[in-house]
């Protein structure tokens, strides 16, 4: 009796591949141990290290003001009334004087796009955290 041989289906070695890469990607999905901390956010220390170098002494290092700046946790500075474009035109323009008696805002030279992204991050991480003045 002759044996014939038939060649290989070309959906056989694409099933095999396919199976593989599911296991794998199963085996990469597991998730951490459930008592494991979450990484801190990288912008959120950038941010906190910025302001605190460029804003906090007018603002306060804990966001509340001094006398020399409101604070950031007043409700004036929450996102629908003082949106992020208004803190980053204040911090590269200045800002004129209307909600205070603080007198002008100078403009904050020195920083790029992307320091004052963290520092506006950082600052509504913390309104959302500590909440608003009213």
């Amino acid at each position: 009796m002759k044996r014939i041989l038939r060649a290989a289906s070309p959906v056989q070695p694409i099933a095999a591949v396919v199976t593989v890469a599911l296991i794998l990607f199963a085996a990469a999905c597991g998730g951490a141990p459930e008592d494991t901390e979450p990484a801190p956010l990288v912008g959120s220390s950038v941010g906190a290290d910025l302001y605190q170098s460029n804003c906090a002494s007018c603002h306060g290092a804990d966001l509340q003001g001094t006398d020399k700046g409101p604070s950031h946790l007043s409700i004036v500075y929450e996102p629908n009334h003082h949106g992020d474009d208004a803190f980053r035109s204040a911090i590269l323009n200045g800002a004129r004087q209307h909600h205070w008696n603080f007198g002008d805002m100078a403009a904050i030279t020195g920083l790029d796009n992307d320091e004052i992204d963290d520092i506006i991050s950082y600052v509504r991480a913390e309104q959302e955290r500590q909440g608003f003045d009213q």
